[in-house]
């Protein structure tokens, strides 16, 4: 028995399925070129790693990376969920093993609630607060290298009109 609010509903759907397979491809296609300038121009400081975040620690060596940047991750906002923000305490601790002595960490994210729980927990942990910004945008000052490469979601908050927060830290 035809239903038109159920085909109506699979319509949306698949036009949603075909738009998000669009941009995953073109996400793809960057990463690729990304990673032949890399090839092609002999880069040896750049490595592409496809992998899940717990295991960073096993994929490089102590003290192998001079800095992290995590851009727009999930600010997994469930209180039952903490254990997945990549800047709670544990993952701090992975990152501190891979860190050259006095490494940094950078954040960039559109999550206001990521940003907050961030900061508040460098302070209370102690770490150092290199820089930090709730709308590198709007407010002077911020580092070029934050503001002169822009990804694909960047680009999607910034025309919506939502704020990007940057935080620079190290961890002691």
């Amino acid at each position: 028995k035809y239903n038109a609010q159920q085909n109506e509903i699979k319509k949306e759907n698949l036009v949603f399925y075909k738009e998000n397979a669009a941009v995953q491809l073109e996400n793809n296609l960057k990463s690729i070129e990304a990673q032949l300038t890399a090839l092609e121009e002999n880069m040896d400081n750049v490595a592409f790693l496809r992998s899940q975040i717990e295991l960073v620690d096993h994929l490089f060596a102590e003290g192998e990376v001079s800095e992290i940047w995590i851009t727009f991750p999930d600010p997994q906002i469930k209180y039952k969920r903490t254990k997945h923000r990549m800047t709670n305490p544990e993952f701090l601790e992975r990152y501190k093993k891979i860190l050259v002595p006095g490494g940094l960490i950078n954040l960039k994210t559109d999550s206001e609630y990521m940003h907050g729980y961030t900061l508040g927990l460098l302070q209370g942990l102690g770490h150092e607060i290199v820089y930090s910004n709730h709308d590198v945008y709007k407010n002077e000052g911020a580092p070029q290298e934050v503001l002169g490469i822009q990804t694909f979601y960047e680009n999607q908050y910034l025309e919506k009109g939502k704020s990007i927060t940057y935080i620079q830290f190290r961890i002691n």
